[in-house]
């Protein structure tokens, strides 16, 4: 993995056009429509000032006939043309949301850390709310345009009666939406913030989630649901701030928009009073007066919701426009399952120096937990090569020069705190469903008396983070996991510090048994995975002190036999 270029910035902005031009056909296709029923709409009080106009003229029935049904296509064009370019246009959000949601959780599931400042509760609100607001930003053009199309239709046929009516309408339109351009971007200012205080109280509940068991060991659940507490009031009152500038800047298009249809109103009665229009048109401009409220409306609701998509894309941008912080190498590694850790600087490891052969079973005695976790995350790439001294070889390629597919295909990291995901017994044993057979890593892992306790057995249901199991099931089933993964190379962190001790034994000795030609590396203090290692190398300040037979060392070390003893 190389250190990654730099990467061009793509701002929200950017997001909102991708989105855009993915989906042209159907906005071109929904604004037409919507265009339809906003000029369908427009007619009506058009078609009733015709009306007034040619039966007061004519006095005919035949006249009165064609205006009903005049009135009656109208109305059938304002009904179909709604239903099927809402429905255009909803469909196209709905799978542009999903794009988004699958390309941020894409971007939060990269196997190599990603350089965002944002935690696993915040990149949900980033997939899931932002996700939906930026998408919407599919329905808010069209229904802009087709808004516009209206008060277009209703200018140009005020016009027809009296051009002051018609520009009255357009210098009406310019000036509301002038003010309201305004009051929009503290909408989206305001927004964007509300929208981080949500994720950052969301992520909270995650963490206490995940830590509630140990919260109320220690009793320190009160602190933390205080620290909760706080964050979500912060979230509370940008909310109340956000509702606040909403409300105010709907009461004021409200109060705008009526103004303006007040003064058309008001000026066609005047003009009809002077006699420069017709009772007709008298009709027909106070029924625009009023029809106007409504696409005004939604013209002067477009720049809000312009906002809010645009702050949710600066949001999304900010997971979408991290760059890895290292960029997978082409190269694959040559067969065999060697594991070679050459001079590796990082945390607390001092140059750690050792090999493991293809097919030999390792143990490591950490004396401190800490040098066991550094090193675990430097082999599951949870940090990136270029940022150590040294080099991990897999296969004998340098593990910087493999994509991380051909990592993860020849090496398997099982963290102690391995995930249990909501599902079923055999659901987390094989995730990816491909029918492998798990009896051996079931036996192996002694998650046997957990599937006879259940009458589905490997189909028992498991809650979400494993709440209706134990710690030691939980950690047993993520060895299983592991085990039933069956790569050329298993490094196990601390598998079996949940477990009791006759328990521990057997997982061993099981373990030796499965593994036995393949590749194992064990970070332990168990002094059953130890006996049952070929070797074990002892880890102490930062480099590999003493290497022998467990038996030996304790024979022979009395700083190891004091270290893993129990």
């Amino acid at each position: 993995m190389k250190t990654p270029e730099t990467a061009r910035p793509r701002p929200g902005a950017a997001i909102l056009r991708t989105a855009l031009r993915r989906n042209i056909g159907a906005m071109i296709a929904g604004t037409v429509l919507m265009g339809l029923y906003q000029a369908a709409e427009t007619a009506f009080p058009i078609a009733l000032g015709l009306i007034v106009e040619h039966t007061m003229q004519d006095r005919s029935l035949g006249s009165l006939g064609v205006s009903i049904g005049s009135l009656a296509v109208i109305i059938t064009t304002v009904s179909l043309s709604w239903r099927f370019g809402m429905r255009v246009l909803q469909k196209a959000n709905t799978t542009e949301a999903h794009r988004w949601r699958v390309q941020v959780a894409a971007c939060g599931l990269q196997p190599v850390a990603r350089e965002v400042d944002l935690k696993s509760g915040e990149i949900l609100t980033v997939a899931t709310e932002d996700a939906d607001q930026t998408a919407d930003i599919i329905e808010v053009v069209p229904l802009l345009i087709s808004s516009l199309v209206a008060i277009v239709v209703a200018a140009v046929a005020l016009s027809l009666a009296d051009l002051r009516l018609g520009l009255l309408v357009m210098v009406g339109t310019v000036a509301i939406l002038s003010v309201l351009a305004v009051m929009s971007k503290r909408i989206g200012a305001s927004t964007q913030e509300q929208q981080a205080r949500v994720a950052r109280a969301g992520a909270k509940v995650a963490d206490l989630i995940i830590g509630l068991r140990p919260l109320h060991g220690f009793g320190g659940n009160h602190a933390a649901f205080g620290a909760y507490r706080k964050v979500s009031t912060d979230a509370k009152r940008q909310a109340i701030t956000v509702a606040r500038v909403n409300g105010t800047y709907a009461g004021t298009a409200l109060a705008l928009n009526a103004a303006l249809a007040t003064a058309v109103s008001l000026t066609a009665g005047w003009l009809a009073f002077e006699g420069r229009i017709t009772i007709g048109e008298l009709v027909m401009a106070v029924g625009l007066a009023q029809f106007i409220m409504e696409p005004l409306k939604m013209f002067s609701e477009m720049p809000k919701y312009v906002m809010m998509a645009r702050a949710s894309a600066e949001r999304m941008a900010l997971v979408l426009n991290a760059p890895p912080v290292a960029t997978p190498g082409p190269e694959r590694p040559e067969p065999g399952g060697t594991l070679e850790v050459d001079g590796v600087h990082h945390g607390t490891l001092q140059g750690v120096k050792f090999t493991v052969a293809a097919g030999e079973f390792v143990a490591i005695a950490a004396y401190r937990p800490r040098a066991a976790a550094d090193l675990a995350a430097v082999l599951a790439v949870n940090v990136a090569p270029q940022t150590y001294g040294g080099v991990v070889r897999v296969g004998g390629r340098e593990i910087g020069d493999l994509s991380i597919e051909a990592v993860r295909e020849h090496l398997l990291v099982n963290p102690y705190d391995g995930e249990i995901f909501a599902g079923t017994l055999r659901t987390n044993i094989d995730p990816s469903g491909s029918g492998r057979e798990i009896a051996d890593a079931v036996e192996a892992s002694m998650l046997t008396d957990v599937v006879a306790l259940h009458r589905e057995g490997l189909d028992h249901v498991v809650r979400d983070r494993g709440a209706n199991l134990s710690g030691g099931q939980r950690q047993r089933l993520s060895l299983a996991r592991a085990l039933a993964a069956d790569t050329d190379v298993l490094v196990l962190h601390d598998p079996t510090t949940a477990v009791d001790a006759v328990t521990e034994q057997l997982i061993a000795r099981n373990v030796a048994k499965l593994r036995r030609g393949r590749t194992t590396l064990v970070l332990t203090s168990s002094p059953a995975l130890l006996d049952a290692a070929d070797r074990v190398l002892v880890l102490d300040g930062g480099v590999i002190t003493a290497e022998d037979t467990h038996r030996n060392l304790l024979a022979g070390d009395e700083a190891y036999c004091l270290a893993v003893a129990r």
